[in-house]
């Protein structure tokens, strides 16, 4: 089973799902409310975390120490506009740290406290990592979670630190609509062959906050995102703060009610408006909101109807629009080139977003998949098919980096400074190689070249350091290894010094590359040339299967034989230099040069601050929860007792009248304990306090049990001496069963049974003269033994078994003929005879 559990999960701004790769095929977990969403919130009280399902419950009520939405907040600063923007949602205390990163401050345990964005989505996903423990009955590490494919390095970064913070092992950080895509295509059987066209699928992803849109071409085993495009700030929440407004200005223009000015109601509207939109994507007729006690003790109540919901929402609209002819030309399609359009996302369910995708794709959207559950189903076969302990349908998934990235670095003679390493819509994950020619230590910088939605354009500097001229002082050579990894990330991912020493008699230069590059035996592009600083403008740029890309070969030439070119020292033009002259020999020493990254990300040591910080946390909701259980234990323990001493009830014999009175003013005394002083008491107040009132309940629910087991006990011995009195006076008239025992034997059972019986009698009378509320002169267990006592006396007797009898001689084997009596069968030795004279 262990090896069984990888699970997916989607990492929603409003809710979180969990799937599992099991042997049966892709199941959704529930969590302890026995629901398959766990909402996005972690609420604080004085004395634990709240997370989940339980914490939405108690927003309304623990407004500023409940938070939500923190996945919009991931990897930002505080300064960011879009943090500034998303703050207008928030009735909890938002602030800049000291590094100006953001800082939620809530009151947990009785102090001050501020947490990070990516402290609060590990404490999530602590709890999404628990329920899928307690489903599985297996600890989980190995995960693959969903991330919009928006999302730029440094909030892809942070949600990995999240995850780090939790204890959760980070597969891969797969792009939402890549998930479904392969949630979508796995599964399918009609597609076409790898040869053929391919079938072209688009996907529109409508959710809480941000609509993703991404166009994908299916062959058989294998799935290309060809292109996305994205509104990170357009999402169904949009539709309901335009709802809450008109209402508000609704019930301000009738009542005279100011809803903005009282967070608590207007987050209650915000609540209704969200039913209320549900309800009207199934009605068009007028519907009614209606909230009691919503400001100054006042009921308010209003209606809607759906043709003014899409007015009122018609800019959102306009952008969803928008965001989806948008794709056609990203990916250079038209409408007629796509096969389906596939919706996901709650917000897919209103009509109006339905009738949008018609008139843009000319096609009726389609729902094959689950709308909530296609992200989680997704990452969980992603997660199957890199994890070794699982097997599955080979499937590979290409996806695309979604925006262009440059790299800039200090130009020398000749060279650019800058160079576009991917284009937008590039394939990932993927690696490319370039070749730098330096005489001293460098850096390079990394940027996103186009619009991201982020408000910074830099993703990372590298310096490469221990970089020395040669020893006639020219140039070195140094490849860097530029990557878009498995998690989206751009990354150098390596730096290398390329040593060649040659015979003096040599003239030219002929490389040959080491084969680290491929340690899982992709194909790489190989580096033929010997250039010179002098012929160099800038880095040669080469492409290379990244470790962990499962798209298309690009190489014709097998694995197989470039390493042996590898190893023989060749390649395709060594191959040409090898035919003129045979005597050049060349010595490649690949050196790994050490790489200072400064990118996005916590640094190690702040890490494993929140890493312990966390670990406290979970100890102390440990504690609370025993603390709680213990004393809901010891209040169930006094309302059962109680209740089963009344009168009428199933103890009320088993205990004297004035002890009765006594424990149950005990009873009335410690309730009345446990809702003043005992309300918030150490677990091991609560546990002592359960066991001294055990030693006065247990007794008497010991003498109801053994009341109601002794009467069958009694019944079983009787009924034992019964049979033994009946097999004595079978023998006494001659039964042939018992003809074989002898008198002393069973004289020896008959007294045994007399003495037995005497027993019970007595037994009987003193249990019959003991008041119920006193401890019986005899337990069922004593009875019990009795009955085994006198079972192991008289059984061997009477079950002895009978003397085997003596076998009669043979009768006369011939008649007085001479001849075999035909009615006999032969004897032994006749037939031992027999067969001697056939042998």
């Amino acid at each position: 089973m262990a090896a069984m559990s990888v699970i997916g999960i989607d990492f929603g701004n409003e809710s979180c799902y969990i799937a599992v790769a099991k042997a049966g095929g892709i199941e959704t977990i529930a969590n302890d409310y026995s629901l398959r969403g766990t909402p996005s919130c972690v609420a604080f009280s004085q004395k634990n975390r709240i997370l989940g399902v339980a914490a939405k419950n108690q927003m309304v009520t623990n407004m500023k120490n409940t938070v939500f939405g923190f996945k919009r907040l991931l990897g930002r600063k505080f300064s960011d506009p879009y943090v500034q923007k998303e703050l207008k949602h928030f009735p909890f205390k938002v602030e800049q740290r000291s590094d100006g990163g953001i800082g939620i401050r809530v009151n947990y345990l009785g102090e001050d406290n501020v947490f990070t964005p990516e402290q609060l989505t590990a404490m999530l996903f602590t709890k999404l990592k628990e329920s899928a423990t307690i489903a599985l009955q297996t600890p989980i590490n190995d995960c693959v979670i969903s991330v919009p494919g928006y999302f730029t390095n440094a909030e892809r970064n942070a949600l990995l630190d999240a995850a780090s913070i939790a204890g959760l092992n980070v597969l891969r950080l797969m792009n939402e609509t890549t998930a479904t895509a392969l949630a979508y295509g796995i599964y399918k059987q009609d597609l076409p062959a790898p040869e053929e066209k391919p079938k072209n699928v688009v996907f529109v992803d409508f959710g809480h906050s941000s609509l993703q849109v991404s166009a994908c071409a299916f062959n058989k085993g294998k799935l290309r995102v060809l292109a996305t495009s994205t509104d990170a700030q357009c999402g169904g929440r949009d539709i309901d703060m335009a709802l809450a407004e008109y209402f508000c200005q609704d019930i301000f223009s009738r009542l005279k009610l100011d809803a903005k000015k009282n967070q608590r109601a207007f987050l209650r509207l915000l609540q209704e408006v969200e039913k209320l939109k549900k309800q009207m994507s199934a009605n068009s007729t007028r519907l009614p909101i209606h909230i009691e006690c919503f400001m100054e003790e006042r009921d308010v109540s209003s209606e809607l109807q759906r043709s003014q919901m899409e007015q009122i929402c018609a800019e959102t609209f306009t952008r969803i629009e928008r965001t989806m002819r948008a794709i056609l030309h990203n990916a250079k399609l038209r409408p007629e080139d796509i096969h389906s359009v596939e919706i996901v996302g709650g917000s897919t369910r209103i009509p109006a977003v339905k009738n949008l995708i018609e008139q843009v794709f000319n096609k009726a959207a389609s729902t094959t998949l689950n709308q909530d559950e296609a992200v989680s189903r997704g990452c969980a076969l992603q997660c199957a098919m890199l994890s070794p302990a699982v097997r599955v349908r080979e499937f590979s998934v290409a996806d695309v980096q979604p925006y262009a990235v440059r790299l800039a670095w200090d130009a020398t003679k000749g060279e650019d400074g800058d160079m576009e390493v991917f284009p937008a819509f590039h394939a990932a994950p993927f690696s490319k190689m370039l070749t730098f020619y330096r005489k001293e230590p460098f850096s390079v910088s990394a940027y996103y070249s186009d619009q991201v939605p982020y408000p910074d354009t830099f993703i990372g500097q590298w310096h490469i350091r221990d970089v020395q001229p040669t020893a006639e002082g020219e140039s070195q050579k140094v490849k860097l290894k530029v990557r878009v990894n498995i998690h989206g990330i751009i990354t150098v991912a390596s730096a290398s010094l390329v040593e060649k020493k040659q015979d003096a008699a040599q003239a030219e230069n002929i490389e040959m590359e080491n084969a680290n590059e491929n340690p899982q035996g992709q194909d790489a592009a190989m580096d033929t040339n010997g250039a010179s600083q002098d012929q160099q403008n800038g880095p040669e740029n080469q492409e290379v299967r990244d470790d962990d890309m499962k798209g298309e070969p690009q190489q014709k030439q097998s694995w197989t034989q470039k390493v042996g070119q590898w190893f023989s020292g060749e390649n395709a033009d060594d191959k040409k230099d090898k035919s003129k002259d045979k005597s050049k020999k060349v010595l490649i020493k690949t050196i790994e040069l050490p790489i200072d990254a400064q990118t996005h990300g916590f640094p190690k040591h702040e890490l494993n601050a929140y890493l312990e910080q966390e670990g406290k946390m979970q100890a102390q909701d440990r504690q609370e929860k025993e603390r709680a259980d213990a004393r809901n234990a010891l209040e169930e323990y006094v309302y059962e007792l109680r209740g089963k001493l009344s009168e009428g009830e199933t103890l009320h014999d088993f205990i004297s009248e004035e002890q009765r009175n006594r424990l149950v003013n005990q009873l009335d005394a410690l309730e009345q304990w446990l809702y003043e002083e005992g309300e918030d008491q150490h677990r091991q107040v609560y546990s002592d306090k359960l066991t001294e009132l055990r030693t006065e309940g247990e007794p008497i629910k010991q003498r109801r049990l053994e009341f109601e087991l002794r009467p069958g006990a009694l019944e079983d011995f009787s009924r034992a001496i019964q049979l033994a009195n009946k097999a004595v006076d079978l023998y006494k008239a001659g039964d042939v069963k018992y003809a074989h025992l002898a008198d002393t034997d069973v004289q020896k059972v008959a007294e045994a049974a007399k003495n037995a019986l005497n027993w019970l009698e007595s037994a009987r009378q003193a249990l019959a003269h003991t008041p119920r509320h006193q401890q019986p002169p005899h337990t069922t267990h004593q009875i019990r033994q009795e009955r085994q006592t006198f079972e192991n006396t008289v059984n061997p007797i009477l079950n002895k078994p009978k003397p085997k009898e003596k076998t009669p001689p043979p009768a006369n084997p011939t008649a007085g003929d001479g001849q075999p009596d035909a009615g006999s069968a032969p004897s032994d030795a006749q037939q031992t005879q027999e067969q001697m004279d056939v042998e």
